[in-house]
C-alpha cells in the first residue's frame, strides 16, 4: 500500500475513532434529529470535497472532514434507536432491521466500490454518497421527530479534548505500527502518549461533576462485555477483509468487482446473525449471545487459517465468509442493544462507545496481524526463496490462527465478565 493510499485510510480512522465520545455527547446536547442532520449534511459535503479533489491535500482534508462528520452521525443513529423503541419487542425488531441494513449496506458498498471503480473512476466513490445522504437526510426529517436537547448535559471540556487526544494517538500509533513496525520511534511515541492520555482521562472523569464518558457506563457488567466482544469482534473481522482480498485478487486472480461479489456471502451470514439473534435480544443472557457470536468468528478464522495456496472458492473462501458475516451480526446486534439499553442521558455516548471500541480494534488487528503475517511471511521466503505467494498465503495462516486463539479467549473473557448479573433486562 503507497504512503498517499494509506494516509487516506488513517485520516478518516483519527477524526473518526477519535471524535466518536465527543459526537455521542453532542448528540444529546443538540439533540439527536439535529445531529443527524448535521453529520449527513456535513459527510455529504464532505464527499462531494473528496470527489473533486485536485490534489492529495484536498483529498486528505475531506477524508478528515467525513470522519468528524460520521463521528457524530453514528452515536445519534444508535441513540435514536434506543430512544425510539424502549419496548423489548420493538427493541428487537428495531435493532434486527438495522443490523440487516447495515449488513446488506457493507456487502452491496464492497461490489458497488468495485464497478465503480472498475468502470468509472474512483472519484464516483466519494460522489455515490451525496445520494445516499439526501435520502437519508430526507427520511430523518420525515420519520424522527425532533426532540429538545437533553437535560442536564454539558459539554466537558477538558474531557473531550484527552479522550480525543488519547484516542487519535492509539488510532495512529497502529497505523504507523504497520507501516513502520512496532519498533520505529512515531509508532512508540503514539502509542505511549495515547495510553498516558487515557489515563489522565479516566482520573479526570472521576472527578469532575459532567464527566464525557460516566465510568458507570463502561463498569457496567453487560456493556463492558459488550465493548470487550466489539473490539475483539473488530480484530478478526478486518483481518479476515484484509487477507481474503489479497487471497481473491492476488492468489485466484479475481477482478475488483468479481471480489466484490465474492464478499456477498458474508453479507448473507451477517443477515440470518441478526435474525437469529433479533427475537432473543430482550429475552436472554448477554453472555449466551455475545460468547457463540465470538466463537464462530473464531471458526471461521480456523478455517481462513488452513485455506491452501491452490484452493478454491467454494470450499476455502466461502465457508470463511459465511461463518464470519454469521458471527458478527450476531455480536454487532446484541453489543449495539446492550450498550445503549437503559443508558438514560448516556444512551448517545453508551452507544459512541460501540463504535470506539470496534475502530480501536480494528486498527489493533490490522496493525497486529499485519505485522505476524509479515513476519512469518518473510521467514518462510528465506527458507524458500522465490515462493513469494505461498509466503504470503502462509503468514495469513498462521496470523488468522493467532486471531482464532484470541477471539476463544475474549469469548472466555466475555463471559466471565458478563455471567453473573448479565441477564438482560
Amino acid at each position: 500500500m503507497s504512503i498517499g493510499r494509506q494516509w487516506v485510510i488513517t485520516i478518516y480512522a483519527l477524526g473518526y475513532g477519535g471524535l466518536l465520545l465527543v459526537g455521542g455527547r453532542l448528540s444529546d446536547l443538540v439533540g439527536r434529529r439535529r445531529s443527524l442532520m448535521i453529520g449527513l449534511t456535513g459527510f455529504a459535503l464532505a464527499s462531494a470535497l473528496g470527489g473533486a479533489a485536485l490534489d492529495p491535500v484536498m483529498l486528505f482534508t475531506a477524508r478528515a472532514f467525513q470522519g468528524v462528520f460520521g463521528a457524530l452521525l453514528t452515536p445519534s443513529v444508535l441513540a435514536t434507536l434506543a430512544a425510539t423503541f424502549p419496548m423489548p419487542a420493538e427493541r428487537g425488531k428495531a435493532f434486527g432491521i438495522y443490523g440487516t441494513v447495515m449488513g446488506s449496506s457493507s456487502g452491496l458498498g464492497v461490489v458497488l466500490g468495485g464497478v465503480l471503480t472498475d468502470y468509472l473512476d474512483w472519484r464516483w466513490c466519494m460522489y455515490v454518497n451525496l445520494p445516499i445522504a439526501a435520502v437519508a437526510a430526507a427520511g430523518t426529517f420525515y420519520a424522527v421527530r425532533p426532540v429538545s436537547r437533553a437535560a442536564g448535559v454539558r459539554v466537558d471540556t477538558a474531557g473531550a479534548l484527552l479522550a480525543t487526544t488519547g484516542l487519535m494517538a492509539l488510532v495512529l500509533g497502529f497505523a504507523r505500527a504497520e507501516t513502520d513496525g512496532w519498533s520505529a520511534a512515531i509508532t512508540i511515541g503514539s502509542l505511549a502518549a495515547g495510553v498516558l492520555v487515557l489515563a489522565v482521562f479516566v482520573v479526570v472523569q472521576k472527578r469532575i461533576a459532567w464527566p464525557l464518558l460516566p465510568l458507570r457506563v463502561v463498569l457496567d457488567r453487560r456493556r463492558g462485555g459488550s465493548y470487550l466482544a466489539v473490539l475483539s469482534l473488530a480484530v478478526g473481522m478486518f483481518a479476515t477483509l484484509f487477507f481474503l482480498t489479497f487471497y481473491l485478487q492476488n492468489v485466484l486472480g479475481y477482478s475488483p468487482v468479481r471480489a466484490g461479489i465474492a464478499f456477498l456471502p458474508l453479507t448473507v451470514g451477517l443477515m440470518v446473525g441478526v435474525r437469529i439473534v433479533s427475537p432473543l435480544l430482550m429475552r436472554a443472557q448477554v453472555w449466551s449471545l455475545l460468547c457463540p457470536g465470538l466463537l464462530t468468528i473464531a471458526a471461521g478464522l480456523a478455517l481462513l487459517g488452513l485455506v491452501p495456496v491452490h484452493g478454491g472458492y467454494w470450499p476455502h473462501v466461502f465457508p470463511v465468509f459465511l461463518l464470519v458475516g454469521l458471527g458478527t451480526g450476531w455480536v454487532l446486534v446484541t453489543a449495539n442493544s446492550t450498550a445503549t439499553i437503559g443508558a438514560g442521558v448516556d444512551t448517545a455516548v453508551a452507544g459512541a462507545m460501540v463504535m470506539t471500541s470496534q475502530q480501536i480494534g480494528a486498527s489493533l488487528g490490522t496493525a497486529l496481524l499485519s505485522t505476524v503475517a509479515g513476519t512469518i511471511a518473510a521467514d518462510h521466503l528465506r527458507a524458500h526463496p522465490g515462493a513469494k505467494t505461498e509466503a504470503a498465503v502462509h503468514g495469513f495462516n498462521v496470523a488468522s490462527l493467532g486471531a482464532a486463539g484470541f477471539l476463544c479467549l475474549a469469548a472466555l473473557a466475555v463471559f466471565l465478565r458478563t455471567g453473573r448479573g448479565g441477564s438482560a433486562p
